[in-house]
């Protein structure tokens, strides 16, 4: 038995989720923030078996895409009539991060 560790961006959340429920996996999912840019990210939690690895993580692929976003930085600090007008830069986000872990017992408490 295996654990994904699933870190997601917050708008892929539900087209995986159904995805995986579709196909009959369950997701404990953790709500997170990180990363560059702070963005709030979903970590989900999901057991399988060994055998169901590559079927899951290809699930996830589909659903989950990297995306460019413009960021602004930070403007820095300037003397008096001075202007300094940074242009936007380019950062890919999203997608995802799986940590394949294994399981050595799984206890199901009544």
């Amino acid at each position: 038995m295996k654990l994904l560790v699933t870190v997601i961006q917050a708008r892929d959340l539900e087209n995986l989720t159904l995805a995986l429920h579709e196909r009959g996996y369950a997701a404990t999912q953790v709500h997170s923030a990180g990363g560059f840019l702070r963005e709030q990210n979903v970590t989900l939690l999901i057991g399988v078996d060994d055998e169901a690895v590559a079927e899951v993580i290809r699930i996830i692929k589909a659903n989950c895409y990297s995306r460019v976003q413009y960021v602004n930085p930070l403007l820095p600090i300037v003397d008096a009539g001075e202007v300094f007008l940074p242009n936007p830069v380019e950062v890919q986000v999203g997608g995802a991060h799986v940590f394949v872990l294994p399981v050595e017992r799984l206890v199901r408490l009544p």
